[in-house]
């Protein structure tokens, strides 16, 4: 069976949603972000301070050319994987692609406290997550589906992508 391909802003829900529905359908997980961390031997915050975000994107880019292919699975981006259009591509090759995604205020209340965020570093989130959120439009916009997940809990967006996709759960 193809995979489903998660993407989508960072606090939309992408890895928790994730691996609710590889145990609903009995797929594996495969995270980008983690296979990254690997290959570098650091954290994705690691790599933004000391080497970048050019140099992020071209780990992100050869993992991602690495499982394009792959089925039974979960996939799960990092929130800018679809702003290169290889990608994109890449990502299609498993299945179709789901675009999480919820307000501003949402993602910001999701991720307030999360130290490791490192596009969130800044004096005013909320702005810089609106200043992302726009900037990368047009891309979660080539997604096949698109998920409003805010206000939502977990369960209940991963069986919005089940109905969506017209899959059957095995949980």
């Amino acid at each position: 069976m193809n995979s489903i391909v998660l993407t989508g802003f960072m606090g939309t829900g992408k890895s928790a949603v994730g691996k609710v529905l590889a145990e609903k359908l009995s797929f594996k997980i495969i995270d980008t972000d983690a296979m990254i961390e690997e290959k570098a031997g650091t954290s994705i915050s690691e790599i933004f301070r000391t080497k970048g975000e050019a140099v992020f994107r071209e780990y992100e880019e050869k993992v991602i050319e690495e499982i394009a292919g792959s089925r039974n699975s979960v996939v799960i981006t990092g929130g800018g994987a679809v702003i290169k259009e290889k990608n994109i591509e890449n990502l299609r090759k498993c299945g179709k692609i789901v675009c999480l995604k919820a307000t501003p205020e949402e993602i910001y209340n999701r991720v307030k406290y999360e130290t490791h965020r490192p596009l969130l570093q800044v004096e005013n989130p909320i702005d810089r997550i609106k200043e992302l959120l726009n900037a990368r439009e047009e891309f979660y916009k080539k997604a096949d589906f698109s998920i409003d997940t805010t206000g939502l809990k977990i369960e209940e967006v991963a069986d919005k992508v089940i109905e969506t996709l017209n899959l059957k759960s095995s949980a």
